[in-house]
């Protein structure tokens, strides 16, 4: 299973924003993208995917939400923001609660998070581009990892100093929602032997 977490130190951590404004939910409109770009294929879901993402923004932060990819995961791209509203309005203090198949939400803080899929034996991948070259990397040096995306603020580098695995996906700086398509392209091809 190939898994991501996604930082934002804007999005919102309560349910009570506009589905129709997303942008001014602390961004919540590249929030829907990454889940869209992790989780989906053209004319299907991805049945091999935990996501994680990490929202900062107000009022009660942080909150971790994951999406574990399965075929009862009810989501659709059109249903995003409402899911995420639900799950932000369903998260209980000291509880890691599951709102719907595979959709998980707790407060817990990046690090917390970090520090437990570590000690679950994961590599963690920080996204960088002044990192090393995805396509230097072998096989079983992304098959047991985990990759982390930051938003357009970037993560806090208090809290992946520590962190010394940095990779590139290329020269160019790509979206948060980008980035994750480019990074589930290179570990297909790799699957498939291309």
């Amino acid at each position: 299973m190939r898994e991501f977490i996604y930082y934002s130190g804007k999005a919102r951590t309560s349910g009570n924003f506009d589905t129709s404004e997303l942008m001014q939910a602390g961004r919540m409109d590249i929030v829907c993208n990454v889940i869209i770009s992790a989780l989906f294929l053209s004319h299907k879901m991805r049945e091999d995917v935990h996501l994680h993402l990490i929202f900062m923004g107000q009022p009660t932060p942080p909150r971790h939400l994951e999406f574990v990819s399965n075929k009862e995961i009810p989501i659709s791209k059109k249903d995003v923001a409402s899911l995420i509203k639900v799950m932000l309005y369903k998260c209980r203090e000291g509880e890691r609660r599951e709102i719907f198949p595979g959709c998980f939400v707790e407060k817990k803080s990046f690090q917390q998070v970090m520090n437990d899929l570590e000690a679950e034996g994961k590599k963690v991948l920080i996204l960088d581009k002044k990192g090393k070259d995805i396509r230097e990397l072998k096989d079983n040096e992304i098959k047991n990892s985990v990759f982390v995306v930051g938003s357009e603020e970037g993560l806090p580098k208090k809290e992946i100093k520590r962190h010394k695995d940095r990779i590139s996906i290329g020269p160019e700086i790509y979206f948060a929602s980008q980035t994750l398509t480019i990074l589930n392209n290179e570990i297909d091809r790799r699957q498939r032997g291309n």
